[in-house]
């Protein structure tokens, strides 16, 4: 190494320092005096902001969770009204067959009575049929044996009394 290049790099330049001292204090005052307070407050407002932000960031985190509730809540109230509803659906509709059931069995109670009043009905008429029919044969035959006539009144007394004797 070059023992003068050195001693160069150690040597102390007492005028160098003074202007680079003098230098440094003016830099130093001048960015106080003029550029520090904006470059805080610059900051400062930027804090604020970040704050301000982490805020709003906060309470919109917590508007979305108390809304989230509110919506669990809904559905669980509308999962709740659903069932009820299809519950009362279910219960009008058993009852509605139930009435219906009872309605039809009524009806047909109703036919198999009218099907069972006719038919006594022409049973009636046709034992009363048949017995007018015996009544006649039987004169008939009791005339042929008879032969004889013999008023019809008379026969027909006869015939009734014999009939109601058979029953």
């Amino acid at each position: 190494m070059n023992p003068v290049f050195a001693q160069g790099l150690l040597d102390v330049d007492f005028g160098l320092f003074f202007w680079v001292l003098i230098t440094f204090l003016l830099f130093l005052f001048l960015l106080t005096k003029f550029a520090w307070k904006p470059i805080l407050n610059a900051l400062g407002e930027r804090e604020k902001a970040i704050k301000e932000s982490l805020e709003a960031a906060q309470q919109a985190k917590e508007e979305a969770m108390r809304i989230s509730q509110e919506n669990e809540k809904a559905l669980k109230q509308v999962e709740s009204i659903s069932l009820k509803l299809r519950k009362e659906a279910i219960e009008e509709a058993e009852a509605l067959r139930a009435d219906r059931t009872e309605k039809a069995k009524a009806e047909a109670e109703k036919l198999l009575e009218q099907a069972r009043s006719t038919i006594d009905q022409e049973k009636k008429k046709a034992l009363l049929e048949l017995r007018e029919e015996v009544a006649k044969l039987a004169i008939e035959a009791a005339s042929l044996i008879l032969e004889e006539e013999i008023d019809e009144k008379k026969n027909r007394k006869i015939v009734d009394r014999y009939i109601k004797e058979l029953s």
